[in-house]
């Protein structure tokens, strides 16, 4: 009986996801190698593979620890999913598109994408879909023309709520993809 308590006790103890989860290509968000969120469906859709973002080059970890941070210039240009996706709505496309004329308007600027959820479902689930959000922005913004190595991404899943109510209203709010204005100091 013991040793019963002793091995659930070992294999259900306390696992603390990070604050931020940043994408590293190959690599899944538990730090294992192997299957990218980015091939598994969000929306149950198995027969319809995502897009592997990490074809791109992306940003090195640190690339832009120096530059200057904006979070308020692209403050209008928040990007909202529906639940459970992280599909780009068509209504929310110009926002995408003003992003990513700034960016090239300004090539020594980058831009960080910020990917969020509601609170429900697990913070695992939420943290990849995040991910999901942020890499999807991330592919619109490049095939607008915008340099990949201009972009990174992180997901935040559920811990930065902008409105902490439980209604529909609350969840909507919190379903988003952000833009970080990066600039050289």
């Amino acid at each position: 009986m013991a040793a019963v308590m002793a091995l659930t006790l070992v294999g259900s103890g306390c696992k603390h996801a990070p604050q931020k989860v940043v994408h590293i290509p190959g690599h899944k968000s538990d730090g294992s190698v192997g299957e990218d969120f980015n091939t598994r469906p969000v929306n149950g859709d198995a027969s319809k593979p995502i897009e592997d973002s990490t074809s791109k080059p992306q940003p090195g970890p640190g690339e832009f620890d120096k530059y200057n941070r904006n979070s308020e210039i692209f403050k209008s240009d928040t990007v909202y999913f529906a639940y459970d996706s992280s599909a780009i709505k068509s209504s929310e496309q110009s926002k995408i598109a003003n992003v990513a004329n700034h960016l090239k308007s300004n090539p020594s600027n980058a831009v960080e994408v910020d990917g969020h959820c509601d609170e429900r479902g697990t913070d695992e689930y939420n943290r990849a879909l995040g991910e999901k959000r942020a890499l999807a922005i991330r592919e619109a913004l490049i095939a607008l023309g915008v340099d990949s190595m201009k972009v990174t991404t992180v997901s935040f899943g559920r811990d930065k709520p902008i409105d902490t109510g439980h209604s529909e209203a609350s969840h909507a709010k919190n379903r988003r993809g952000e833009f970080i204005l990066l600039t050289p100091p």
